[in-house]
């Protein structure tokens, strides 16, 4: 699957039949299904948007494949997103994860390169030649590429035009699963309201409007994400969410249970979290570690855990965290545990959020912890599940800067100099130390910072500079603030049922 917007058409392949795009759309208006020979008795759909140009173009390019390709459908859906885990990314965690573990880093093998499907994937968006994950996020649920910072709208809408999403808006494969009777949950390490876990429920012609105290000028009128998420129509609405971003939830006169000292930023006076324990008896409300391990997933309970103020911790500082968080996998396992108790089958996002930030700061260390521990998450996801019944996606929303080179020997750190077979280490033209990974741009650059640009700067000497600690910012060439998004193809990988038309 060489197109991003196809994802939406592909899902709803592996899960019941593709819709016609030719077909007039409508809001997930239900066709005629079969019970198959796989036992699943579904009704294809045709979303809303499915009228859209790019939809349409992905949905003939599936359809073509699956006709070559006939698979059983799944009866569930996971999908990894790793947030700025390009190929360069996937590379270096391996590396790192082995390298960790004491084994031969090159050769090691992450969770995700044992399913056996992979593809590449196009992230550009509408209008980006470098997408952001707003952009991204929708055309992996809804099919179609929308506008940069934008959310679940089609091509017609415009960043920041409250109006402009007003009948421009697209039906997710998470409401299609919804209104299916399926059980649906979303996981990330970023805010549960950021823009990828976001995608998956909400409509709005900015991703920054995450609570109401966002909104500006044509804001107004906007319903803001968090409460979108509190306030999905679809189906029964979720049954797991998870995540960071507590503040989007409470107002501005509610304390935070665990940070000291910090108030939600709602103006509106509605709470939020308690909004969702008001919706039943089984909607809960989940704060720090202790919360989470002491809620029974295997319930009906419905969950809304919320761990930090903004994002979770990054991988390598979560134990230092005084109240506590699960991890990805630990999230994961819970999530698996929650939704298989639908008969009828579930669809779960996991998104590793936090890969994205550490590259943004050009901090290879951090960004590749938290490859490491969205791997784990697809250990776990892979353990617990069928292959016969159950698709599995890892994939990434875009890349970043980051690349290997400069000839390190093998077995060389990862995240160390590079060295001569000698042990010696190599130097630059310049004299001086590098590292194997390094950025195109990003606060890492030798002129970062500067005070006065006209004046000549050099790149620091590393030689005496431990590059492997985890609060070591990797060099970048062009000085930049954060580190930005790159463009280059993003990996998938698949397992189950429909993986072949990947």
């Amino acid at each position: 699957m060489r197109l991003a917007y196809a994802a939406l058409v592909f899902v709803l392949s592996a899960l019941a039949a593709a819709c016609s795009p030719s077909e007039a759309p409508g809001r997930a208006n239900a066709q005629d299904g079969s019970h198959g020979a796989d036992g699943l008795d579904r009704q294809a759909v045709i979303p809303k948007q499915a009228g859209d140009s790019y939809y349409v173009s992905a949905a003939q390019m599936v359809a073509r494949r699956a006709e070559s390709l006939p698979t059983r459908r799944a009866k569930n859906v996971i999908l990894f997103v790793g947030d700025g885990m390009g190929v360069s990314t996937v590379t270096a965690a391996r590396i790192y994860a082995g390298q960790k573990r004491g084994k031969d880093g090159e050769s090691y093998r992450l969770a995700m390169e044992t399913l056996p499907h992979l593809a590449l994937s196009k992230t550009y968006a509408h209008d980006g030649q470098v997408s952001d994950s707003a952009a991204t996020g929708t055309a992996m649920v809804a099919g179609v590429k929308s506008p940069l910072r934008t959310l679940g709208v089609t091509q017609a809408a415009s960043f920041g035009n409250c109006a402009s999403a007003a009948g421009n808006g697209t039906d997710t494969i998470f409401e299609i699963a919804e209104t299916a009777g399926l059980a649906t949950g979303i996981i990330s390490t970023a805010r549960i309201t950021h823009a990828t876990p976001a995608s998956t429920y909400a409509e709005s012609a900015s991703r920054n409007w995450e609570d109401d105290s966002d909104f500006r000028g044509e804001a107004d009128g906007c319903v803001d994400i968090a409460r979108q998420l509190v306030e999905w129509p679809a189906g029964d609405g979720l049954e797991i969410a998870m995540g960071g971003g507590r503040r989007h939830f409470f107002t501005e006169d509610t304390e935070d249970p665990e940070a000291d000292g910090k108030t939600g930023r709602r103006r509106d006076g509605n709470d939020l979290a308690q909004a969702w324990t008001r919706i039943t008896p089984d909607h809960r409300v989940v704060f720090g570690l202790p919360g989470f391990e002491a809620t029974d997933f295997d319930s009906e309970t419905r969950v809304l855990g919320l761990f930090q103020d903004s994002h979770m911790q990054y991988e390598l500082d979560r134990a230092e965290d005084p109240m506590g968080e699960p991890s990805l996998a630990q999230m994961t396992r819970a999530a698996i545990t929650r939704l298989s108790r639908e008969e009828d089958g579930y669809l779960l996002m996991v998104e590793g959020g936090r890969i994205d930030h550490a590259h943004h700061g050009t901090n290879a260390a951090r960004a590749l912890e938290d490859t490491d521990a969205l791997d784990q998450a697809v250990k776990a996801a892979l353990d617990m599940t069928d292959p016969a019944d159950t698709l599995i996606i890892v994939t990434a929303d875009h890349s970043h800067t980051m690349t290997l080179a400069g000839y390190p020997p093998r077995g060389n750190p990862i995240l160390g100099k590079v060295q001569y077979p000698t042990g010696a280490l190599a130097r630059a033209a310049d004299g001086k130390p590098y590292t194997t990974l390094g950025y195109m741009n990003g606060p890492g650059a030798a002129c970062a910072g500067q005070a006065d640009p006209s004046e000549p700067c050099a790149r620091p000497d590393l030689t005496d500079t431990d590059t492997t600690a985890r609060d070591y910012r990797q060099q970048a060439l062009v000085p930049m603030p954060s580190e930005t998004h790159a463009g280059e193809d993003v990996p998938i990988f698949a397992r189950g049922p429909g993986a072949r038309l990947v």
